[in-house]
């Protein structure tokens, strides 16, 4: 298990570079804290496919999750990594400007896990993805996921090098999200519907917002969950299990 804390101010690694092996020594149960600061370039998206290229060659499947501030992505993360645990070795990136919280949440869940402090910076680019993964160790992983920052508008604009990208909106946002935030559930791979156990409270209709999301993406798979109680989690769960299979047997 990855746990401790570090702080990496300057470091950047190019494309060229590949992911190393991480080599830091860590003292248990605390979060290992990393400060990225993004390396500005163009050509963003090609570093991206050169990233999920050296995540080929270690055999690491990644994969991006974004979301609005309080919409249960910890929550969402941390039930998901429990659930496949048995399957795939896990790893943890939680992206935040600042706080550890997250990160320690994971490792008191004996989840492997780094904390990414971004420097203020609203999402995170393939180098700084890059950086992150170099830290957890991709010899040590099969299955890594970003909490990428919480806001629907910078993440999408990014590409992460992840191989799939998931957006989670609750039900307390409302459903018309996927319509004032367009490019979010367009670049998305799958969407989860957090929170259904509130459906009662709030003034939401699944339909409509499977609608609008197809609307952005059409047959996108969108499965409606509850964090806190685990409706709804086998389908998605299933879904999960079998895209990194089929990646990994390809």
């Amino acid at each position: 298990m990855v746990a401790g804390y570090v702080i990496i101010r300057e470091a950047h690694l190019s494309a060229a570079a590949g992911i190393r092996k991480r080599t830091n020594t860590m003292a248990e149960n605390k979060p290992k804290i990393i400060e990225l600061k993004e390396k500005i370039i163009d050509d963003n998206d090609a570093d991206a496919e050169v990233l999920r290229d050296e995540l080929r060659g270690s055999d690491t499947y990644y994969v991006n999750i974004m979301s609005s501030p309080g919409s249960g992505k910890t929550t969402t993360l941390l039930r998901t990594a429990q659930m496949l645990k048995d399957d795939f070795r896990i790893g943890i990136l939680e992206a935040d400007i600042d706080s550890d919280v997250d990160a320690k949440t994971m490792l008191d869940a004996g989840i492997d896990s780094v904390q990414l402090h971004t420097g203020g910076m609203c999402h995170l680019s393939a180098d700084m993805s890059r950086q992150a993964l170099a830290e957890i160790g991709t010899d040590d992983h099969d299955l890594v996921f970003l909490e990428n920052v919480g806001n629907l508008v910078c993440p999408a604009e990014f590409d992460t090098g992840a191989q799939t990208k998931v957006v989670i909106l609750s039900v307390p946002e409302g459903d018309d999200k996927p319509l004032k935030y367009p490019l979010m559930f367009t670049v998305a791979d799958v969407v989860l519907i957090n929170k259904i156990d509130a459906m009662e409270v709030f003034d939401f209709d699944m339909n409509r917002v499977v609608e609008n999301i197809h609307g952005c993406k059409a047959g996108i798979p969108v499965f409606p969950v509850s964090a806190e109680t685990g409706e709804g989690f086998e389908p998605w769960i299933e879904w999960m299990r079998n895209t990194v299979n089929e990646w990994r047997a390809k």
